[in-house]
């Protein structure tokens, strides 16, 4: 097993999910770094036991390149897996099974693996890692590690690569995401008076058709964007809760929608067109019961998309890494936009498939992380010159 696959194996043994502490797996890469004598520094969440890492190997020297990862993972319940998820496994198939071995912990076991170079080089520009907390459950820590890096250095970083999974192929636009949570309170009554009560049901599914309808409408008025798909900004809903019987009229119902964006939509935007009539509806729903309401709230902080310009240094600098010209976009959302927002030029690259992200079984390829490794080792030779 190589370096890498070994660090992988160290990584994948944290079973730290979104949400939770991640306190565990970053102690483990702080003793790692303090090995090579790397100060580390940290961005810490302590109510919450959290916190992000950052760190810079090289001299104080502007035009500097941020490796970036998430630590956290998604869950595994009621996933149906043939190996303990949590314990990487090397089937003899050339891939190694493990959640997060993909999404991304494949991508921080490449970094961690090159330390021994990054050090021994004589890097003209440095080398940043950025690890983060909870970028599963809205990519919470992300704009604060991104601000974090520019205010502490007296120097000014340029790069940031975000390493999700991407087959090593640039990825220069990324969806926004916003999730909401809706819930509309009505009047109980028997299901013969729904002309005089208020249905918290019906006056949710007409909401939800809204949000059906404001889809469209951004389709027909151009609001597209041929690298994605769908090309458009996408309004779902994913669950709906309310109601006790048949025959008994909701007095509450709540629903979870998320909201992503293309680029040149802004979901604030959308929300408050969204609260501009919900607030229509109370005064209709008012008129029958003076108890009626509508709240939404956002579980997240809207994640912004990313939009690199093709003609950044950034792309042409990842292509010639990766051996790679073909940019893509994706419609899931990534910490690339949070650092592109703090200032940096961000792409996203890094080993893996997002096919195998979130899934059962999920692996990476061993080639997979070779390539990554030789990625890091050619960026390292970049910045040496």
């Amino acid at each position: 097993m190589n370096k890498a696959a070994e660090i992988l194996k160290d990584l994948v043994s944290f079973p730290v999910l979104g949400g939770q502490s991640n306190l565990s797996i970053i102690k483990y890469i702080q003793d790692y770094l303090d090995g090579f004598d790397i100060e580390w520094h940290l961005v810490e969440k302590p109510e919450e036991k959290k916190t992000s890492l950052h760190c810079r190997i090289g001299p104080s020297a502007d035009g500097g390149v941020v490796l970036s990862g998430h630590t956290d993972v998604v869950p595994v319940v009621g996933q149906e897996w043939t190996s303990n998820p949590f314990e990487l496994t090397d089937k003899g198939d050339g891939k190694l099974y493990g959640r997060g071995s993909c999404d991304m912990k494949g991508f921080i076991a490449c970094c961690l693996a090159c330390v021994p170079e990054m050090v021994k080089a004589d890097l003209k520009r440095p080398i940043y890692f950025a690890f983060s907390y909870d970028e599963e459950v809205g990519c919470l820590a992300g704009p604060a590690l991104a601000k974090a890096i520019m205010d502490f250095y007296d120097e000014t970083p340029k790069y940031a690569i975000i390493g999700e999974p991407s087959l090593m192929q640039p990825i220069i636009g990324q969806k926004g995401i916003t999730v909401f949570e809706t819930t509309v309170y009505g009047s109980a009554g028997h299901s013969s008076r729904i002309k005089q009560e208020v249905s918290a049901i019906h006056e949710a599914a007409r909401l939800i058709m809204w949000l059906e309808n404001k889809m469209e409408e951004l389709i027909e008025a151009g609001h597209t964007d041929d690298r994605f798909i769908p090309n458009h900004s996408s309004l779902h809903i994913g669950t709906i809760h309310g109601g006790i019987a048949p025959n008994v009229i909701a007095d509450q119902c709540v629903f979870h929608w998320d909201c992503r964006t293309i680029p040149r939509d802004d979901a604030w935007n959308i929300y408050n067109e969204f609260e501009a009539y919900c607030r229509q509806r109370e005064e209709i729903m008012r008129e029958r019961f003076a108890g009626a309401k509508i709240e939404t709230s956002m579980h997240h902080p809207p994640v912004v998309p990313l939009n690199t310009p093709e003609e950044y240094e950034i792309v042409d600098l990842v292509k010639r890494l990766s051996g790679n010209d073909d940019l893509q976009t994706v419609s899931y959302a990534a910490e690339a936009g949070q650092f592109a927002e703090a200032g940096f030029q961000a792409i996203i690259c890094g080993p893996g498939s997002i096919a195998q992200a979130h899934r059962a079984d999920e692996f990476i390829a061993k080639e997979e992380l070779d390539r990554g490794v030789l990625f890091l080792q050619k960026l390292i030779v970049e910045l040496s010159a």
